[in-house]
């Protein structure tokens, strides 16, 4: 008897306004929504990159097509332009590279609805059996459903230093490597693409990394 074989799962680390790369990646990976294979997103789809607006058109695009199998999940960015524009922002939102969406969206006024409805409706994770996905990481011992938004979207240190087994397998992006962070029970899959490194794809069940 064969085994039941699961739809597979790509996974897509911080993309922060890189456009092209996001469309070229698109291209690359073999995704087939048809097929039920989902595609999850981290996080981080704006700021310091040359056209934020352009990537969110883009991921609207596939939200439209394909509602039921794309999973948008909220980063630290994503909340920081939720606070600037609700007038709540308290961070160095020029130093994290705010500044380059504002201009993006500037060029393509008035800000849209469909944006607005985006940012304010993402994701803090998403799991399946084997797997949690998230921005930033989980603190370890702390059950999933006690994890806070600011742990979701913002931790760091605690999370990466800790060998902390959460029962399934972390795939994560927030903090940028050279290549992706592999490692049993973690997945790190910000790999800088905005500051010249790639764009970074995991095709969750084989462990297949995809780039651009």
């Amino acid at each position: 008897m064969t085994g039941k074989v699961e739809p597979r799962i790509f996974a897509v680390g911080d993309i922060h306004g890189c456009r092209t790369k996001l469309e070229q990646l698109l291209t690359k990976i073999d995704w087939r929504p048809e097929n039920n294979e989902e595609l999850v997103f981290l996080g981080d789809y704006i700021d310091r990159g040359p056209d934020s607006y352009g990537v969110v058109e883009t991921v609207l695009e596939l939200k439209s097509r394909y509602r039921q199998r794309v999973v948008f999940l909220k980063g630290n960015h994503e909340q920081m332009f939720i606070n600037f524009i609700m007038g709540r922002d308290d961070l160095p939102l020029q130093a994290n590279g705010v500044s380059f969406t504002m201009r993006s969206y500037y060029q393509n006024s008035p800000f849209p609805v469909s944006h607005l409805d985006f940012y304010q409706n993402l994701s803090l994770f998403y799991q399946t059996e084997s797997h949690i996905f998230v921005h930033a990481g989980l603190r370890p011992s702390v059950p999933l459903d006690l994890q806070t938004e600011e742990d979701f979207l913002w931790i760091r240190d605690e999370f990466l230093e800790s060998e902390f087994d959460f029962g399934k397998t972390v795939v994560f992006g927030h903090t940028p490597f050279k290549q992706p962070f592999i490692c049993p029970g973690r997945a790190g899959l910000d790999t800088g693409a905005v500051f010249g490194g790639p764009l970074t794809c995991l095709e969750v069940a084989e462990g297949r990394l995809i780039y651009v």
